[in-house]
């Protein structure tokens, strides 16, 4: 599949965009896998990211490289051919209510797609934290896109800063929790505080792990995490969200 690579401009993060695959049905928060020629026999599986957009002119995946599937994606040429199945997992549901996002570094990436397809987008509220400057990641887009929702970001600078980061989403969630939803996706660390607090507050609240995924079909058990009952689950093929009260964190 050919595709073209656009940088943001800071080395550590780029857009990849992808041809049309053409899917008559997926959902935002649902993931793909893929796979460079450049992997070789070294790297055995595929690579799993978010689905960030999926419009007419293409596929769109937003890739922190820290890693050496990553880093090879990112040094991709327009027009070289990688290997993508999908789309995997399930996604985010999508209410007709006040719906407050929480994305930490990379996690905003579903949050676009999931914002561009909402119904009543008006009703939802992006948080958003990062530790790199803020113009690497696409949240100009995501305001760009869907003006009519309401967003805030804030800039860990130091360690110091994640208190107050973490006292924002706190009082967010829980002016979410009457008659809310809300929906996260960033570092297990981050995803974990999000969920101590929806439980907390008694707020219903999705969580989007990125855990590590080899097969992306629940074949390879590489991804599995503990649910509330004591019982093994893939991540890959269960999740990557889960309502935050099934899950082990």
């Amino acid at each position: 599949m050919p595709f073209g690579q656009t940088s943001t401009g800071v080395t550590h993060c780029f857009a990849l965009r992808l041809e049309d695959p053409g899917w008559s049905h997926w959902r935002p928060g649902q993931f793909v896998m893929v796979r460079h020629p450049s992997f070789g026999l070294e790297l055995i599986w595929g690579r799993a990211f978010s689905i960030s957009r999926l419009v007419s002119s293409g596929l769109s995946l937003f890739i922190q490289a820290q890693g050496r599937g990553s880093e090879r994606l990112s040094a991709a040429n327009p027009g070289d051919k990688v290997t993508v199945w999908g789309p995997l997992g399930n996604g985010f549901a999508i209410q007709d209510k006040r719906t407050l996002m929480l994305a930490g570094g990379v996690g905003i990436a579903p949050f676009l797609a999931y914002a561009e397809n909402h119904p009543t987008p008006h009703k939802l509220e992006l948080i958003f934290g990062h530790r790199l400057p803020l113009e690497t990641y696409p949240f100009d887009n995501a305001k760009t896109l869907v003006p009519e929702m309401t967003v805030s970001s804030f800039h860990e600078r130091s360690p110091e800063d994640l208190p107050v980061f973490l006292e924002m989403v706190d009082e967010a969630i829980m002016n979410h929790a009457t008659s809310g939803l809300v929906l996260a996706c960033g570092p297990t660390p981050f995803l974990r505080a999000v969920k101590q607090m929806a439980a907390k507050h008694g707020a219903m609240a999705q969580l989007s792990l990125e855990n590590k995924m080899g097969c992306g079909v629940g074949a390879c058990l590489g991804c599995v995490i503990k649910d509330t009952k004591g019982e093994n689950v893939q991540v890959c093929s269960k999740g990557p969200v889960f309502w935050s009260h099934k899950i082990e964190l």
